[in-house]
């Protein structure tokens, strides 16, 4: 080996060297609005990432800290979105409903082009299913998949499988759910149709059983519809969620009076005791004609989320961004919005290192711009408000990785740390840019 190439190789070294070192983060976030509810900031930051968390948030961080830079100059930077309430056990099973079936949806295809990190199934498996789940989405998802139990075992097949009360195990839900609280956060009741309370009281038993987790409910419906003041007032806990709360159905009692225009008196009540209020948007499942009046008394729900399957995001809802938008129109502040979309969500479900970006925290982020103009959000029935911005994922960031890069706004380009030393070793001895 010649001297040339030793004094080469040694060369290499000591940039390599001087590289890891100077190199303290993976990504540095320059210039962005930076907003997080839960450490109340709202103003410009730079966010540094390190280990797959956050490790810096800080008015100037050097950018020749960093791997990877990104330019967020105009736009807002949040913790990444979580969406409460979807539908994720996709299969092929054609007689059935969400519980492996098409209507459901794979969730890489539908999170991070919105800003989502985090999205919850509410109610597709149920413990005799769960185990089926955990391999074909949990385990194949670069998204995080958290769980709403079905109480009903086969969990959302449809039809007679959902009415079936003799499949409403609470200790086989709860000891489902102790197994794997990696993965489930709470309990869910939906398309029930009876007049019976079996399967609200068998999921607040499987919730307590499991060590206090919520229940979120979503009442099939029946006719005449049970009482909301009841099920708030007698049947759930402080905690519990009632979703698909801002739905117009005959089949179900409504939060606003059609008469007054008023939400119930019971309904702050509820709020009062402890009881959080979910969207749930779905195909048919919100109303502005229940909304509007509520946003005009200041009654905002505690969280936004889609109900997302294939008869829903092709209508009205759209996407969680655009359920976000809706809200914006109707009078709720983006910070409101934002806050109802990430750390109010991690708190309903128990996960409090979620939603927030905190120093150590998992580094889930999402990067929005507002687009301005002209806009219709309208809903199932066809009301249409108007509105003059739109929320834009500009990028995503999941554990500390780039997922989602609308505008190729990191430089260099999502590459691998390794892959970057090499590039920049070239560089440093050539002048010549590989990136």
């Amino acid at each position: 080996m010649t001297r040339k190439l030793l004094r080469l190789l040694l060369l290499m070294n000591i940039i390599s060297h001087s590289l890891v070192q100077a190199q303290t983060y993976a990504i540095v976030i320059k210039g962005g609005h930076v907003i997080d509810p839960k450490n109340h900031i709202n103003e410009v930051m730079d966010i540094a990432i390190k280990d797959h968390k956050i490790a810096l948030v800080a008015k100037k961080i050097p950018t020749d800290s960093a791997v990877q830079v990104v330019n967020a100059k105009g736009l807002y930077v949040i913790p990444g979105l979580i969406d409460l309430h979807s539908h994720n056990y996709w299969g092929t099973e054609l007689d059935q409903a969400y519980m492996n079936a098409p209507n459901a949806l794979p969730p890489d295809g539908f999170t991070f082009r919105n800003g989502i990190t985090t999205i919850v199934d509410a109610g597709s498996p149920g413990w005799r299913t769960f185990a089926d789940y955990k391999k074909q989405t949990i385990a194949l998802s670069k998204t995080r998949v958290l769980v709403f139990l079905n109480i009903v075992g086969e969990g959302m097949r449809g039809g007679a499988y959902e009415q079936n009360t003799a499949d409403m195990d609470a200790k086989m839900a709860a000891l489902t759910a102790m197994q794997n609280r990696q993965y489930i956060v709470g309990f869910k009741v939906a398309h029930f149709e009876g007049h019976e309370w079996t399967p609200v009281d068998h999921a607040v038993k499987a919730g307590e059983l499991a060590g206090g987790l919520p229940v979120m409910i979503d009442f099939g419906g029946s006719t005449p519809p049970l009482s909301i003041r009841e099920l708030f007032m007698e049947h759930l806990r402080p905690g519990d969620i009632f979703t698909h709360c801002f739905a117009e159905l005959g089949s179900r009692e409504f939060l606003v009076d059609k008469q007054t225009l008023k939400v119930k008196p019971f309904v702050y009540e509820a709020r009062k005791k402890g009881i959080n209020f979910d969207v749930g948007y779905g195909g048919i499942s919100f109303a502005f004609s229940q909304a509007i009046p509520a946003a005009k008394e200041g009654f905002f729900p505690n969280t936004l989320s889609t109900d997302l399957h294939t008869g829903s995001m092709n209508a009205a809802m759209k996407d969680l961004l655009t359920v976000m938008d809706k809200f914006l129109a109707i009078g709720m502040n983006l910070d409101s919005v934002i806050k109802a979309t990430t750390w109010e969500s991690a708190k309903i479900i128990h996960r409090e290192e979620l939603g927030n970006l905190s120093v150590g925290a998992p580094a889930d982020i999402a990067i929005l711009g507002i687009r301005k103009g002209d806009f219709g959000f309208f809903d199932y029935i066809g009301y249409k408000v108007k509105g003059n911005r739109r929320l834009e994922c500009e990028m995503t960031i999941r554990d500390g990785v780039i997922v989602y890069d609308l505008n190729g706004r990191a430089e260099p380009l999502n590459i691998s740390f390794q892959d970057y030393l090499h590039r920049e070793n070239i560089r440093r001895q050539t002048g010549k840019i590989t990136y």
